[in-house]
């Protein structure tokens, strides 16, 4: 028998808290170890509590989520973060996945949905599709000047120039929400091998997770 997940819930709203409470505690292998009321409590509640994932809400009065899991992510160590949101092409949504978030999930998520990504992202799993990805930045980008854009795009595609070939390839793959096992099916590669790059893709590029190195294939215009 595996550990239970460790879950820490961090909303300022009582009721989401205990809503997310009674979806947790549903589930033998997940296990809800503390609750926050805002951003600025995160680094004490994970330091006494010990998550695995936080389910962070994005809008909060001192500290958001937003700030919140950007600290967090910065720390060796850090437990993986699902930001919780009630709009679907939220601007801070996009800019928590690029602080380290591992996806997001809509307030009126059903609960077997939001169990399922719970564990997702423990086991390390992404848990955006390539349509939500694309859907979010075309959002963003419409709010941002062209110069911008076209900024984000050359700072991409520079740091996807520090790749082999073989690592590129495996970054579109993981760009295009390709698993593991898919990867490996399409570049004749082993499971154990594809993980391996995936690996050393995250060190290169400095990331934190498989949705940073999609995030990054998107910025770049590749896919």
């Amino acid at each position: 028998m595996t550990d239970p997940v460790r879950v820490l819930v961090v909303d300022d709203d009582p009721l989401v808290r205990a809503a997310l409470a009674m979806v947790l505690g549903g589930a033998d292998d997940l296990t809800l170890v503390g609750e926050a009321a805002d951003g600025a409590e995160v680094p004490a509640a994970v330091a006494r509590t010990s998550p695995d994932v936080v389910l962070m809400d994005i809008r909060m009065p001192r500290t958001d989520g937003l700030t919140a899991t950007e600290q967090l992510k910065q720390q060796r160590g850090a437990p993986e973060v699902i930001v919780l949101t009630t709009f679907d092409a939220d601007d801070q949504v996009l800019r928590a996945l690029r602080a380290g978030a591992s996806g997001f999930l809509l307030k009126d998520t059903p609960p077997a949905a939001i169990v399922d990504a719970v564990r997702r992202v423990a086991a390390g799993e992404p848990m955006l599709s390539p349509t939500v990805t694309r859907r979010l930045m075309a959002h963003v980008a419409t709010a941002e000047p062209a110069t911008a854009d076209s900024d984000r795009r050359t700072l991409a595609r520079t740091r996807l120039d520090l790749l082999s070939e073989r690592e590129r390839e495996v970054a579109l793959a993981i760009g295009r929400g390709l698993s593991n096992a898919q990867i490996g099916s399409e570049l004749y590669l082993s499971v154990a091998t594809v993980k391996a790059h995936v690996s050393r893709l995250l060190v290169k590029l400095e990331l934190t997770n498989r949705v940073q190195i999609a995030l990054l294939t998107h910025d770049a215009d590749l896919i």
